[in-house]
């Protein structure tokens, strides 16, 4: 991972300097297409790439925001595979494109897609409500000596968050009961109202109700801690919250956010939207955006990306199977 991110800044510095991309562009409006429901963190960030693309004056067309999660995202999946050789369409990507075929036998192979760029990665932080426990180990010891098990929230089934649900309990031994729901914004809502325990919430699906001084971020489940440090509350920044491995419970998982075109389009056209993408993450509004979001940068194209997502798709079937995930 560190060698890829390395990778990555030398990429970013190239498309920093690169003369504008001169060829085929797109003549009617370009949909960004969110395998998720209004109001998490897809949907944010769609909506912020869409606007930032617009006021930055990176394409002459409209940018539509298009949500289709219905089916826990299969819908989205299933519609830029029908959708070859239309360039017009470039799906935001995440960990999905590789859990859902293997848990619900979804006949969807994200290399039959034309992948783009890597703009990000997702961290996950275990929450839990501001009355609940102050620590990890407080955490854990509550879950144990409970006589029922603890409800976790999180976004969908047989997804990132309750892979990572599993395996805490697997690193703890604690019993935990995960609830899925339609958006980590839901998510977030069940927590503050006291009807979840916990949840993994990635940070922008959880910042305003930590803003509001309702919810505590207990571990990031990282290497290492989130990079920003400006302060998010009145007393603590991202980088604040330790890492879980350094609170004992040695459990770490990342998330794509990736950006795919359909099948069979152009080089060309494949081109264009590297070239989008490139000015797209050195815009003020982006850059914003990923410290306010706790976003970890990085940017992969062509080969790069490829040995990414399929160094990646093989850690999440590995998380999958382990998991018992995967449909038989």
């Amino acid at each position: 991972m560190r060698k890829l991110i390395k990778i990555a800044a030398a990429t970013a510095a190239f498309f920093a300097t690169a003369p504008a991309f001169a060829g085929w562009e797109p003549t009617k409006p370009v949909e960004i297409v969110v395998a998720a429901g209004a109001g998490g963190a897809s949907d944010q960030m769609a909506r912020m790439m869409q606007a930032a693309i617009q006021k930055n004056n990176l394409l002459k067309q409209p940018v539509v925001v298009s949500l289709k999660g219905g089916a826990s995202g299969a819908e989205a999946l299933m519609y830029m595979k029908s959708s070859d050789g239309d360039p017009n369409k470039v799906l935001i990507a995440y960990s999905l494109i590789y859990m859902l075929p293997l848990s619900a036998k979804l006949p969807f192979d994200w290399r039959e897609l034309s992948p783009v760029a890597v703009i990000a990665l997702d961290q996950f932080v275990l929450w839990d409500n501001v009355n609940g426990p102050k620590t990890v180990k407080e955490f854990i010891e509550a879950a144990k000596a409970s006589s029922s098990p603890f409800k976790l929230g999180g976004t969908g089934s047989k997804r990132e968050d309750h892979v990572l649900t599993v395996f805490m309990e697997k690193k703890t031994g604690a019993k935990f009961s995960y609830l899925p729901y339609k958006s980590g914004g839901e998510a977030a809502t069940q927590l503050v109202g006291g009807h979840t325990e916990a949840n993994v919430n990635n940070p922008s699906e959880n910042l305003e109700v930590w803003r509001a001084g309702q919810v505590r971020p207990l571990c990031v489940f990282d290497k290492e801690r989130i990079s920003y440090t400006t302060k998010v509350t009145e007393t603590q920044s991202w980088n604040d919250i330790p890492t879980c491995k350094e609170q004992g419970l040695d459990v770490q998982y990342l998330m794509l956010r990736g950006m795919f075109l359909p099948g069979k389009v152009t080089q060309e056209q494949q081109e264009f939207y590297v070239d989008l993408f490139s000015k797209l993450v050195q815009t003020p509004e982006y850059k914003d955006y990923m410290e306010k979001q706790a976003l970890k940068p990085i940017f992969l194209t062509g080969k790069d990306m490829l040995q990414f997502l399929e160094e990646d798709g093989s850690l999440n079937k590995q998380l999958m199977t382990e998991a018992g995930f995967v449909a038989k």
